[in-house]
């Protein structure tokens, strides 16, 4: 199966390939299409909703591919079915030509990710975003989705901070986000990778270097160098040790568990751990900290949402002394484009 998609689809059109016109086309429609599809065919569309559509049933095997007419290069289906979330293939052709200072960070989940939203929309002075550059657009607008957080600052730096399927979906993504870059023709400055240590931190460069060696890179100050793109990693390994909870691994719980005590608000919720301990029988899990400091905090909405509130309502001095504590600092900063925390 391949797909044409881009501005130069002509090429391939004496190749027997079949132009779909997805014009007035609903969605019953398309899924037809594509019930009927051999496997063998070669299809020029400009459909999002149809790429998507092909690429869940055809994602396997190497030579299914999508092309893009306009570079000539291609990325497996199986690439596309897991970028479809957030990426805009530019079916239509073309990414406009804007140099924007962009930071595309991966994260493990939801609650990852509005950790580090608040981080940088505290220390940083960024905001939420409804445009993007033009290097931003391979994104698709799906803010109703909920799928990312694009942020931008005043000085003009955008960020996209992006939830994975925990530590293996972030460096997947990566891998499939750099081959992205590649075929499309587009690029973004920095990618932060946000990965636990869950063994020790060699290992985790180990899986970071592994998915780079498919590209031509060098080693800088702060990560790695693919083409134009520096690739900053964020290792999270701080941990939290009391009595009461059950450490097990590194985790974006744990830099929340050091928040909470230097806030006070860990003492203030200690009566009720205690009774939790003695109820269940067992040690606490950090999630069942969490939400009882959710309860404890008044904040009704879930667990994403406390998170950011109470990052954005913490003192200065205790974020930042955690993030260095954690040696994420520097790398945040530079995900950052900002001198101004060190």
């Amino acid at each position: 199966m391949r797909i044409i998609t881009g501005k130069d689809y002509e090429k391939f059109m004496d190749e027997g390939a079949i132009p779909f016109p997805e014009c007035r086309k609903n969605r019953e429609e398309l899924v037809g299409f594509v019930k009927n599809l051999r496997g063998d065919e070669t299809i020029i569309t400009s459909s999002l909703e149809l790429v998507d559509l092909i690429a869940s049933n055809f994602k396997k095997g190497e030579d299914n591919v999508l092309i893009y007419s306009e570079t000539g290069k291609s990325l497996t289906l199986k690439e596309v079915y897991e970028l479809r979330k957030y990426l805009d293939f530019d079916v239509r052709g073309g990414f406009p030509k804007e140099n924007a200072r962009t930071t595309v960070l991966f994260v493990e989940g939801k609650t990852d990710s509005k950790f580090f939203k608040a981080v940088f929309k505290k220390l940083f002075e960024f905001r939420e975003s409804r445009s993007s550059p033009g290097n931003l657009r391979f994104i698709e607008r799906v803010f109703e989705r909920d799928n990312f957080d694009l942020l931008k600052r005043e000085d003009g730096v955008y960020l996209a901070i992006i939830p994975s399927e925990g530590n293996s979906g972030v460096i997947r993504n990566l891998g499939n986000f750099l081959r992205a870059m590649d075929v499309f023709g587009f690029n973004v400055h920095r990618i932060g990778v946000a990965v636990d240590i869950d063994e020790d931190e060699k290992s985790a460069i180990a899986s970071i270097e592994g998915t780079l060696s498919r590209f031509d890179y060098e080693k800088t100050d702060y990560g790695y160098l693919v083409g134009e793109t520096e690739v900053v990693p964020l290792f999270i390994g701080l941990p939290f040790r009391d009595e009461l909870i059950d450490w097990k691994k590194p985790t974006v719980e744990d830099l929340m568990l050091h928040l909470l005590a230097k806030e006070g608000l860990l003492e203030r919720i200690r009566p009720g751990l205690k009774a939790l301990n003695e109820n269940l029988g067992r040690k606490l899990k950090p999630k069942d900290v969490m939400y009882l400091a959710l309860s404890a905090y008044g904040h009704w909405g879930n667990l994403e949402g406390f998170y950011e509130l109470f990052v954005m309502r913490s003192r200065f001095r205790n974020l930042k002394a955690i993030l260095r504590e954690a040696k994420l600092m520097k790398g945040i900063a530079h995900l950052a484009w900002s001198e101004k925390v060190k």
